[in-house]
């Protein structure tokens, strides 16, 4: 969460909205506190008959009195020898907002964004041993409702199945600055069942991505949440609205292709089910060696090389049983020419070459996201060509988060998000 223009400055000078769920330290703005008993302030004593709790609670953020606070914003406070804290948020007509504590027990966030405009008061409670509740109160007035909004999407639509090398892939509609994605990305949960470690990898600042450390679990239960609804987003630019995704992952279906025996291996959860003798890039158009994903099936296209390979190279060739595999063109395909060479020679200008009758079967037996592992060529896969997640060690992908990484404690009983905190998402050439 990052204040308002109006609200706050940190150290070097950027203003910055606080992210419900890590803040530890609370700020200089004080709320009003009370011992539970008639509104009578924490440190009345009522003559010894009545001695003050020994819980205290504090409101940190929004400030009391705070306007135009931003609708994203989530209720960050402190607690001192409470054995249990409850916070209630409600607007003017006395109406609840949902919401939950965060793991660290020192924020709380809303299920959505709030009202534009809106009055609201939050009420933090915290008991002691004692059993004698304090509590901190703060209200509030929210921003109106901005100009200049960023749209979140998703590639992937609810209820869709996906093959178990999917990443998790959300877009935003203008470039998120870098000191704002650690924001953002702490907005960002991940839920799966079975409960799976994994990350969130920036590999643009209109793009993130998510994967787990390994392949996904066959016939998983995927939901990603990202709350945007009006968080800021810098310059004056707030999220639009949140976006929530629920997916399904099929069963565990790799490929590997191996250069030096010039065969597709084809496993399902584990067990072999099909060996393919190919065709891979001949010299002078290798293909990439690297671990991929199927980006897009087309059962029938058109492969039209011409403006990339000119008029002595270039061809215009229908393809049947075509998976893309990079955006520099790299695909699996029936290839009926090359079928005198598949399982001895290369002779494709990049891309996997199969039978007719296997590209058929792959076709059927394949979706989106299953991954291929291609071996032993003579070019490295780049990164960033293609979905290319995969492609990186689970150290290089944590890099790419804007969050430092903390492994669950129990990764068989949770799926963490980034922070640490846990939710029990060219041209093609033949």
């Amino acid at each position: 969460m990052r204040a308002s223009q109006d609200q706050l400055i940190r150290p070097g000078g950027r203003r910055r909205v606080f992210a419900a769920g890590l803040l530890a330290v609370a700020l200089a703005f004080t709320s009003a506190c009370t011992d539970g008993d008639g509104g009578k302030p924490s440190s009345w004593h009522g003559g010894g008959e009545n001695p003050a709790p020994k819980a205290a609670a504090t409101i940190s953020e929004p400030a009391a009195d705070a306007k135009d606070v931003p609708a994203s914003t989530g209720i960050t406070f402190t607690t001192k020898d409470a054995v249990e804290t409850a916070v209630e948020l409600k607007d003017t007509a006395g109406k609840a907002v949902e919401g939950a504590l965060a793991k660290d027990g020192k924020s709380w966030l809303p299920t959505g964004a709030l009202a534009y405009g809106t009055s609201y008061t939050a009420t933090v409670t915290a008991k002691g041993d004692d059993g004698r509740p304090a509590t901190a109160t703060s209200t509030f007035t929210t921003m109106a409702k901005p100009g200049n909004q960023v749209r979140v999407s998703s590639f992937l639509g609810d209820n869709q199945v996906v093959g178990v090398g999917m990443p998790l892939i959300v877009k935003f509609s203008r470039a998120i600055p870098e000191d704002y994605r650690d924001d953002v990305q702490r907005r960002m949960t991940v839920t799966s069942t079975p409960a799976q470690e994994g990350i969130w990898h920036w590999v643009s600042p209109t793009e993130i991505r998510y994967r787990p450390k390994e392949f996904w679990k066959p016939d998983s239960k995927v939901s990603y949440r990202v709350q945007a609804g009006g968080l800021p987003m810098g310059a004056g630019w707030y999220g639009r609205a949140d976006l929530s995704v629920d997916v399904k992952i099929g069963a565990a279906v790799v490929m590997t292709v191996d250069n030096k025996t010039k065969r597709m291996t084809v496993t399902r959860n584990g067990s072999v089910i099909k060996t393919i003798p190919v065709s891979l890039g001949k010299k002078s158009t290798p293909s990439s060696s690297g671990t991929m994903v199927v980006i897009e099936k087309l059962r029938k296209t058109v492969f039209d090389t011409f403006e990339e390979l000119g008029p002595e190279e270039g061809y215009r060739t229908k393809i049947d049983f075509a998976q893309r595999l990079t955006w520099g063109g790299e695909f699996i395909h029936a290839a009926p020419w090359s079928e005198g060479q598949q399982g001895t020679t290369n002779v494709s200008h990049g891309c996997v070459n199969v039978s007719m009758a296997n590209g058929d079967w792959l076709f059927k037996n394949t979706q989106i996201g299953d991954p291929i592992t291609v071996k032993g060529t003579e070019r490295k896969l780049q990164n960033g060509n293609g979905w290319t997640d995969w492609n990186m060690s689970w150290d290089e992908y944590v890099k790419g988060s804007a969050l430092p990484y903390e492994p669950p404690a129990d990764p068989d009983a949770t799926t963490p998000t980034p922070d640490g905190t846990v939710t029990p998402s060219p041209t093609p050439t033949a």
